[in-house]
């Protein structure tokens, strides 16, 4: 796909992989629809970014407060080529101790919130001529358990799973689908498990730099799902 003028969705979009991927995508020529549900990082983004990118305060956890965004949004002449479901929650602990809310919460945001996402937009991407690309963020947590993180890796499984059945179901419409399965990046998101980011985890630019050239791969090329670990995964002394 050449991104040029190629209008991107990209979920959870206000902070860590989310940003980096909106500013990679940008430098690509497209424009981003940045969903998240943090008004003030949104608008922070917006101003770095420039009017390629296109705030969007949302809850991907309310099925119909997304599906009211995309009716109003988007129509058959003007749709999204790319959907990077991005966003995601993650608590950590054990599983006698966590408050079902927590449960709850992961499995809105990172199951319910990508069904929502997905099934609205790909009704749109099916009428276009051109291809499209979703691409699912997972977890190495998708393939292995970690101790204390069975909600976690409940979802991340989940993303396996539907990645996998989605891509049979839509390559035959010319919709590229895409599990890219980081290790630990160094954002916060691990921090409410005991573990501090650092400089030896994954970078989000080098993240996002990586999934852009998956966008960018022949029309009839597929990479279903990657996996992608830091080489030192110590944290440096």
């Amino acid at each position: 796909m050449n991104i040029l003028n190629k209008t991107a969705i990209v979920t959870g979009a206000s902070s860590g992989l989310g940003a980096a991927i909106s500013e990679a995508l940008i430098h690509s020529g497209a424009k981003v629809y940045g969903v998240a549900r943090n008004v003030k990082a949104l608008q922070s983004l917006k101003d770095k970014l420039g009017d390629h990118f296109v705030s969007v305060p949302l809850d991907i956890s309310n099925h119909e407060t997304v599906k009211s965004w995309i009716n109003e949004t988007f129509s058959e002449s003007h749709s999204p080529e790319i959907l990077i479901n991005n966003a995601g929650t993650g608590s950590f602990g054990k599983i006698d101790e966590m408050p079902s809310e927590e449960w709850l919460t992961m499995i809105n945001t990172n199951l319910n919130g990508l069904y929502f996402m997905t099934s609205q937009v790909v009704g749109l991407m099916k009428k276009k001529e051109e291809g499209s690309h979703i691409i699912n963020i997972g977890s190495i947590l998708g393939s292995t358990g970690r101790a204390e993180s069975a909600a976690y890796c409940a979802t991340k499984f989940g993303i396996q799973g539907f990645s996998d059945a989605l891509f049979k179901e839509l390559r035959f419409f010319n919709i590229k689908v895409t599990c890219f399965n980081p290790g630990s990046i160094d954002t916060h998101f691990f921090e409410s498990s005991g573990i501090a980011s650092h400089h030896n985890m994954l970078q989000p630019k080098d993240l996002a730099n990586t999934l852009v050239y998956i966008l960018q791969t022949p029309d009839n090329m597929l990479i279903s799902d990657i996996t992608i670990r830091p080489l030192n995964p110590k944290s440096p002394e």
